[in-house]
């Protein structure tokens, strides 16, 4: 292993995530709001936007590496690697089973404050029943995430993956139980600009997932709104939407944290109210419903009203 690579793996366990697996490439972090949830201090927004039970939520990544810069990313991209091209990859079983041991691991510790926490739901969130694969890096560039899926499935998961869109043959290929796409700017410039991609063809690869986000079973759209940089051109925002039949659409403040702040200002994070009305002008050009909010996460979900919200 390279020296930068053990100085990324070294970051990341600095920063309390759990790299796990024989070859390194996977992690997982507890959630803020898992723990929140667990001591009845709030829940995630997805759990009022999807009805998804926050205590219950494993957030983890089969791989830690990203083929993007964003500036707005909180994670410490600035210590990681080019992921190498002869990376050796888990076996997707090794994956999901450590992953799910790790989350059970992490959370221990609140088990010895029962004072402080909801017994119940501690208990409960020793067997999660639904995982966000979001957590840092891409998860499209580890070639088994088909698999993985699948396997989360069988143990009765539900899934939830989020990606930059850089690779639309996986796209094409995977079947989460809800798939998301990073729209972060309305035209290329911007695109790259904001997102900083490390591969050619990005906005017209960005593009082309879109076409297949819009095929699935239950599509979703993120954009990260980041004032002076991209609330801008929502009738553009709108057009990629509407053409790609996109089922749900979460506008979400950029949030001043993490490694974010060495490449942001505190005057880059919109307030809530900011937020609502970028929504509400990009919706003046879809008419999708917009009953949804979080205020305390800077979040307006957008739906259309051919999907049912709720995962049941």
């Amino acid at each position: 292993m390279s020296q930068s690579n053990k100085k990324y793996l070294e970051t990341l366990r600095h920063q309390k995530y759990k790299v796990i697996g024989k070859n390194q490439h996977s992690a997982v972090k507890t959630c803020h709001w898992t723990k929140e949830s667990i001591k009845c201090r709030g829940q995630c927004y997805k759990k009022d936007f999807y009805g998804i039970d926050t205590h219950r939520c494993l957030q983890m990544t089969p791989n830690i590496y990203c083929n993007q810069r964003c500036i707005f990313c909180w994670r410490a991209w600035e210590d990681s690697p080019t992921q190498h091209k002869a990376m050796k990859w888990d076996e997707p079983t090794q994956i999901v089973n450590q992953s799910i041991e790790a989350q059970r691991k992490l959370l221990s510790g609140l088990g010895g404050v029962p004072s402080m926490i909801d017994k119940e739901k501690y208990e409960e969130a020793q067997k999660p029943t639904q995982v966000a694969i979001s957590l840092l890096g891409e998860p499209t560039l580890y070639p088994k995430l088909p698999k993985l899926i699948q396997e989360y499935h069988e143990k009765g998961m539900t899934t939830f993956v989020v990606s930059n869109g850089m690779d639309p043959n996986m796209i094409k290929k995977i079947n989460p139980t809800q798939l998301y796409l990073s729209l972060d700017a309305p035209n290329q410039e911007t695109h790259l600009k904001i997102n900083c991609p490390q591969i050619n063809n990005s906005w017209e690869k960005l593009n082309q997932s879109m076409k297949n986000l819009g095929q699935k079973n239950r599509s979703v759209v993120r954009i990260t709104a980041i004032k002076g940089l991209n609330m801008t051109q929502p009738e553009e925002y709108a057009r990629i939407i509407k053409e790609n039949n996109i089922d749900f659409v979460e506008v979400k403040a950029y949030m001043y944290i993490g490694y974010s702040r060495k490449r942001l200002n505190i005057e880059n994070m919109p307030k809530h109210e900011e937020v609502r009305n970028f929504a509400k002008q990009i919706n003046q050009h879809l008419q999708y419903n917009m009953e949804e909010e979080k205020p305390r996460s800077r979040v307006v979900l957008l739906e259309s009203v051919e999907k049912q919200r709720e995962i049941k």
